[in-house]
């Protein structure tokens, strides 16, 4: 009988303690990390959503920053090979998921993670010099097609660029292909002549309502919250869109009580009224549906739509 309670008691230990252990998460500091360097918009959000979590958690919540590779893939990998025990978050763009896995050779799928929401959307839009003709960017090719020039443009990644190649194509206006070093470079080229045309996040908003810049196309999916006039690619006739979403994100296979204390804290998020006045205000990003059902129907639904104008281009 004691030989048969021993050996109870010893199971008990090695299958109890796991589950433990898993309750008690997090009983130590979470990392999260972050696709860019300090100071931009996505690092200023990072911080942000740390210093929320690590008040819901009760465990500091640690920044770190992994700018690299294609939209963040350096910090997607350390992501989907960190151990799923909750310990190890990230923040990116969630081209890092849909799209550079199907245009450069990542050590991931967007198979390999935990999609625990999309924080906002990243505004941008395609602008010219404000003593150009045009008012949209229908106009801008119209009149090169008439007469028979081409545009040079100025981009800032891969997608916008491949984005405007193919509006290109189908328009029949050869296209100069600019790369930049950010928006304030592309700001520059626009303003002083050196590009007809240049991709811009949403340090846009401040020029173009100062007049020193014309906004010809929001990139997207819906109008921009501070120039609701301007018309998106798909509303001047294209299906082409520039999805800066913002996603936190784990690796998968998190324990079930883990990924349930991380969805609770996700719902409180979307519940901050600070954190939200904050990303809508100061980052001037434009709100999402939070949770993680929305959050992996976008991942999947774009991934697949990414990779089919990309089959066989890898």
């Amino acid at each position: 009988m004691k030989k048969f309670l021993l050996a109870a008691l010893l199971l008990g230990l090695m299958f109890g303690a796991p589950c433990q252990a898993a309750s008690d998460w997090p009983d130590r500091p979470v990392k999260l990390l972050t696709m860019t360097g300090p100071g931009a918009q996505i690092d200023l959000l990072t911080r942000a959503v740390a210093e929320a979590l690590k008040n819901d958690l009760g465990q500091p919540v640690l920044v770190t920053n992994m700018p690299g590779g294609s939209h963040g893939s350096v910090m997607a990998t350390e992501v989907a090979n960190a151990k799923p025990d909750g310990y190890t978050l990230g923040t990116s763009a969630t081209a890092a998921f849909t799209y550079s896995p199907f245009v450069t050779k990542t050590k991931y799928t967007p198979e390999d993670f935990t999609y625990l929401t999309l924080l906002g959307l990243n505004q941008s839009g395609i602008v010219c010099a404000p003593d150009k003709p045009w008012n949209t960017l229908k106009d801008a090719f119209a009149q090169a097609k008439k007469e028979g020039r081409g545009l040079t443009y100025m981009f800032q990644g891969s997608d916008d660029r491949d984005a405007m190649r193919r509006i290109a194509e189908k328009e029949g206006v050869p296209l100069s292909l600019m790369p930049s070093t950010g928006g304030p470079s592309v700001i520059s080229a626009v303003m002083g002549g050196h590009a007809d045309l240049g991709h811009v996040g949403a340090i846009l908003f401040d020029y173009v309502q100062g007049g020193k810049l014309k906004c010809l196309a929001a990139t997207t999916p819906r109008r921009l919250t501070a120039l609701p006039d301007i018309p998106t690619l798909k509303d001047q006739g294209w299906d082409e869109s520039v999805e800066m979403f913002i996603a936190l994100v784990a690796p998968k296979d998190l324990p079930p009580d883990v990924r349930a204390r991380l969805d609770e804290a996700v719902a409180r998020l979307a519940a901050n009224k600070d954190l939200q006045t904050f990303i809508a205000e100061k980052l001037r990003m434009a709100p999402v549906e939070f949770g993680p059902a929305h959050a992996a129907d976008y991942i999947a639904t774009t991934a697949e739509r990414v990779k089919a104008q990309n089959a066989g281009k890898n």
